[in-house]
């Protein structure tokens, strides 16, 4: 008799974990209209890499830092460039200096032309008068055709030297182009998730230095059935639950549906649901909520994701809880 009284609450305890147990694994069914199914969180990978060869002089970020536009990640060996800079600069110099040679040749030609050109028509003047011979006039014609021609020559000198200025400066400019592209910056925000060259590594024209990952495009890939797929619209409310944190329930929203079915992917559904064809459905993490949570964005990480066919339909009390702040960081 006592041994049946102690079995009793041990099978009370047995059948209540059991169905504990059983609750967990299941989950509460879900209202007619909510769907969940399982997938991972991404994000877009911007891989960067040098526009010319060289060899890289510095690195500057570490794997699972948050950079910002602008921010300086590698910077390229710059000598070489900066040698040629100097060069372009000294021929900008030397050019300049041909230039105002030529130009006050040009004035000079021109105060001589304007003094052939009286002589000449004070010749021909008295040549009309029959005070000066055939001769005067010639010697004055000859005189204003050879200053004619050499402010022609004047002319063109100073073109050529100006040409060269140009040419000079156009070849600066592209060296300060190069040597602002040894100095590699972030295209955008996001969080390194790579880095791929080291110091003193030779790259080629377009090597990958780091990849960095766009947490401000942070979204779950999942499977639906057309029957679901079909009764979603963009932008339409969805919720995510990750594993590790499966109590804080993370507001999303569709943001891609895709127009073809697919196969589901093994790796993602059920082998009864990898007999249909599914569509694509990605739910983004809204961009507001990804720039104040930006510490804490990972991706790879694992969950589920729920949509609903209605905006009418309420969500569970579950996944109507609000994210907490996150803590203010320490100085």
């Amino acid at each position: 008799m006592n041994r049946k009284t102690l079995l009793i609450p041990l099978l009370i305890i047995i059948v209540a974990a059991v169905a504990v147990g059983w609750h967990w694994l299941k989950g509460d069914p879900l209202p007619e209209g909510l769907y969940s199914t399982n997938g991972r969180l991404e994000a877009e990978q911007v891989q960067v890499a040098t526009k010319t060869a060289g060899r890289v002089a510095e690195v500057l970020v570490s794997e699972g830092q948050l950079v910002h536009k602008g921010d300086l990640l590698v910077r390229m060996d710059n000598q070489q460039l900066l040698a040629r800079k100097r060069e372009a600069e000294a021929q900008i110099a030397a050019a300049e200096l041909a230039y105002e040679e030529a130009d006050a040749g040009v004035e000079q030609r021109q105060a001589q032309l304007k003094l052939a050109d009286s002589e000449l028509k004070r010749a021909k003047s008295m040549f009309a008068k029959g005070v000066a011979p055939q001769e005067t006039l010639d010697q004055a014609q000859t005189q204003y055709d050879s200053a004619k021609a050499a402010l022609r020559l004047s002319k063109a000198t100073a073109n050529r030297a100006q040409a060269s200025t140009e040419a000079a400066r156009a070849a600066r400019a592209e060296l300060m182009t190069l040597l602002e592209d040894t100095d590699i910056k972030a295209p955008r925000d996001g969080r390194i998730q790579y880095v791929l060259a080291q110091a003193g590594e030779v790259l080629s024209a377009g090597g990958r230095v780091v990849t960095i990952l766009d947490i401000s495009d942070v979204y779950m890939t999942v499977f639906l059935p057309a029957t679901v797929a079909g009764k979603l619209s963009l932008n339409d409310e969805a919720k995510l639950v990750l594993d590790p944190i499966p109590e804080y329930v993370i507001p999303a929203q569709v943001s891609f549906v895709a127009t073809d079915a697919q196969f589901t992917p093994k790796s993602v559904e059920t082998s009864e649901q990898r007999n249909n064809l599914m569509f694509r459905v990605k739910l983004s993490i809204r961009p507001d909520l990804l720039k104040t949570y930006e510490e804490l964005v990972k991706t790879g990480i694992r969950g589920m994701g729920y949509v609903r066919t209605d905006s009418r339909i309420p969500w569970t009390e579950e996944l109507s809880k609000p994210l907490p702040r996150p803590a203010p960081v320490s100085e």
